[in-house]
């Protein structure tokens, strides 16, 4: 049973929300975009479509571009690089108390 008065999470928001929500233009989420940065869906319309995953995804990036200086294939290089780590700090046994420290 759904009610009109239970919160709802959206699987997916538009260009112009997901630029909202990250904080940036919509022209430059779809720069972004464009470079292959940001993972886009297109509907029959031709209209983009973003993960709810999106505005940490932009953060980020604009972080390395602003803040470190990074251009955007250095950019694209050091997010492929973060997502490896955490892809193997998943598959990383769990240390029990005591264990010695590989580093």
């Amino acid at each position: 049973m759904t009610s009109r008065h239970l919160p709802v999470r959206i699987a997916r928001v538009d260009l112009k929300a997901a630029a909202v929500a990250a904080g940036i233009h919509p022209d430059t989420l779809r720069k972004f975009v464009d470079l292959g940065l940001v993972t886009a869906h297109t509907d029959h319309t031709g209209s983009l479509w973003f993960a709810r995953t999106v505005p940490d995804r932009v953060h980020t990036i604009v972080r390395l571009h602003s803040d470190l200086a990074v251009n955007y294939a250095g950019i694209a290089l050091v997010l492929d690089l973060l997502a490896r780590i955490e892809q193997l700090e998943q598959q990383r046994p769990i240390r029990l108390e005591g264990d010695t420290s590989w580093t």
